[in-house]
C-alpha cells in the first residue's frame, strides 16, 4: 500500500502539469467580447501513475497545473469549470463506465482557479476511462448563456476503454451548439493514436514534459483568442506540400527576430496551426536554397490566418562513381549566372533547392564545372563524378613545381606544389597529366625536370623526381 501511495502521489503532478501549462498565457479582451467558457475534462484514471520523464505523470500534473491555476485570477472574460473522470471508483474488481463527476461548476478565473486548483491536489487516480460518457455528460456543464463561447480541454494519457465512440459524441454536441470543437491533449501517449483522437477534436501530442508547457500555451490561445497562423509552402501546383524548412519571422518595423519555427506537416498532411501575436506587422523568411521572403504580413485578430509562400522544391544529389575513397570533394552551387554562392554542398550528400536552374562547381582537381543544372519539383536530379586517385610525389628536396592536364594539345594548368614539403599528396580526377618541377638549388631554366603520369580512380600513382 505504500507503494500504491507513492504512485498515486506521484500520478496527479503530470495532469496538473498539463493544465497549469495550458493557462501559462494572458489574453485581454474587451467589453464587448463574448465570455469564453473552458471546460477542462481532466483524466483521473489509474494509467496517470505510470512514470513519465522526471516523475509520474499525475504528480507532473499536479505541480503544473497548481502553478498555472495561480496565473488566471486576473483574466478577464473567462471562466472555468472542471470534469474528472476515473477518479471514484478503483477498476478493479470491474470498470465503472460512468465514473465522471462535474467537480467545480462554471464561475468567473478568480473565483473557479482557486477551486479548481484545491480539487486536483486532492483527487486519486482510481479507475478506468470512459471518455465518450463524460463528454456526453458534458452537456449539461454548459448552462444556458446568449453571449458565451464554449471549449472543452481534454488532457487524457490513454483512449476509450468503455466502449463509447467519442468521436460520434463530439460531433453530435458540436451539432448541436453546445461547444466548439474540443482541444485533445495527449499527455505520453504514442502518435499512433492521433487519428483516433483528431476525429474528436484538433489534437495535440504531448510526447515528454519538456514541450508541455508549449503545448498548453498554444491551445489555452487558440481557445480563447482563435488568432491562429499557417504557413502553407506553395508546390509547383500551388498545393501546400512543402515542409521541413526552418522559417523566421521578423518585426517588418524593428527588423527584430520574433519566432523561429521549423515548418512541420501535421499527421493529417496539412501545415501546422501557428499563434502569433496579432499586434505586429512581420517579415517573413523562409530558409530554403535560395531563401524566400515576404514582407509586411498583418495578422486579422480573431481569425484563422493562411500565409502562402511559393516554395516549389526538389533535390540535387551528389554522387562518387566507382571504387570510394577517403576524399570526399565538395561544390558550390549558384544560381545560373549568378556569382553569388547559395550553397557548399559535400558529394555522398542530399540538398534541396527551390525550382531552377543551377550552376555547379566541384571542387576537385581540375575543377568541374557544370552549367543549367536543372531542379524539378519533388525529384532527384543526381549529379556523379568519378572517384579522385592521388598522385604521391617524392621529391627529395624543397622545389617549385605545377601539376598540368596532359592532353597533348595545350598545357592546363592544374595546381602548384608545396615549396616547402619533399613529399606531398595531391587528389586529382582521372586522366592524363605533366608536373614541371625545378629544384630550389638549381639555378639554371635546363634544369626543369617533366614527369608524365596518369592518374586511375581510388588508386596511388608514385610520381617521382629524384
Amino acid at each position: 500500500m505504500k507503494g500504491y501511495q507513492i504512485l498515486k502521489t506521484k500520478h496527479l503532478q503530470l495532469k496538473t502539469v498539463a493544465i497549469f501549462i495550458i493557462f501559462n498565457c494572458i489574453v485581454l479582451f474587451s467589453k464587448g467580447q463574448p465570455t469564453n467558457r473552458i471546460l477542462f475534462i481532466f483524466d483521473d484514471s489509474y494509467s496517470m501513475y505510470a512514470p513519465w520523464n522526471s516523475n509520474i505523470k499525475i504528480e507532473v500534473a499536479k505541480k503544473i497545473m497548481g502553478e498555472f491555476l495561480d496565473s488566471l485570477k486576473t483574466i478577464p472574460n473567462l471562466e472555468l469549470a472542471l470534469r474528472c473522470y476515473g477518479h471514484q471508483t478503483f477498476i478493479k474488481p470491474e470498470r465503472n463506465c460512468k465514473d465522471t463527476k462535474l467537480e467545480v461548476s462554471f464561475a468567473p478565473a478568480s473565483k473557479s482557479a482557486p477551486l479548481i486548483k484545491q480539487r486536483i491536489q486532492k483527487l486519486e487516480p482510481l479507475g478506468t476511462t470512459p471518455i465518450a460518457y463524460s463528454l456526453g455528460e458534458s452537456a449539461a456543464d454548459f448552462t444556458s448563456c446568449s453571449n458565451c463561447r464554449n471549449i472543452i480541454i481534454l488532457i487524457t494519457d490513454g483512449i476509450e476503454e468503455c466502449g463509447g465512440v467519442p468521436c460520434q459524441v463530439s460531433a453530435e454536441l458540436q451539432k448541436k451548439g453546445i461547444f466548439l470543437r474540443p482541444f485533445v491533449i495527449g499527455v505520453g501517449l504514442d502518435v499512433k493514436f492521433a487519428d483516433v483522437f483528431g476525429c474528436m477534436g484538433k489534437f495535440y501530442d504531448v510526447s515528454n514534459e519538456a514541450n508541455f508547457k508549449d503545448v498548453l500555451n498554444l491551445v489555452l490561445t487558440e481557445a480563447i483568442s482563435q488568432t491562429t497562423v499557417q504557413v502553407d509552402l506553395l508546390d509547383i501546383l500551388k498545393k501546400p506540400t512543402e515542409t521541413d524548412v526552418n522559417m523566421t519571422f521578423y518585426d517588418a518595423g524593428t527588423k527584430q527576430i520574433k519566432y523561429n519555427y521549423l515548418h512541420t506537416l501535421n499527421h493529417r498532411g496539412n501545415p501546422d496551426t501557428l499563434v502569433l501575436s496579432p499586434s505586429i506587422t512581420y517579415d517573413l523568411m523562409i530558409h530554403t536554397i535560395p531563401p524566400i521572403e515576404k514582407k509586411n504580413i498583418s495578422i486579422q485578430q480573431g481569425k484563422h490566418n493562411v500565409i502562402p509562400v511559393d516554395a516549389p522544391q526538389g533535390y540535387l544529389k551528389l554522387e562518387l562513381e566507382g571504387t570510394l575513397s577517403k576524399y570526399y570533394p565538395t561544390c558550390v552551387v549558384r544560381k545560373k549566372d549568378d556569382m553569388n554562392t547559395l550553397n557548399i554542398q559535400d558529394f555522398g550528400k542530399v540538398d534541396k533547392y527551390i525550382v531552377g536552374k543551377y550552376d555547379i562547381e566541384v571542387l576537385t582537381l581540375p575543377r568541374i564545372k557544370l552549367h543549367d543544372v536543372e531542379i524539378q519539383q519533388s525529384t532527384t536530379n543526381t549529379i556523379k563524378i568519378p572517384t579522385s586517385g592521388n598522385a604521391y610525389i617524392t621529391k627529395g628536396g624543397g622545389g617549385y613545381g605545377s601539376i598540368f592536364v596532359d592532353d597533348g594539345k595545350k598545357m592546363t594548368w592544374v595546381c602548384n606544389l608545396n615549396t616547402t614539403l619533399q613529399n606531398e599528396i595531391i587528389y586529382l580526377q582521372p586522366g592524363n597529366y605533366k608536373l614541371e618541377f625545378r629544384y630550389e638549388n638549381a639555378k639554371q631554366t635546363l634544369n626543369t625536370i617533366e614527369k608524365k603520369f596518369v592518374i586511375t580512380s581510388a588508386v596511388t600513382t608514385n610520381v617521382k623526381l629524384n
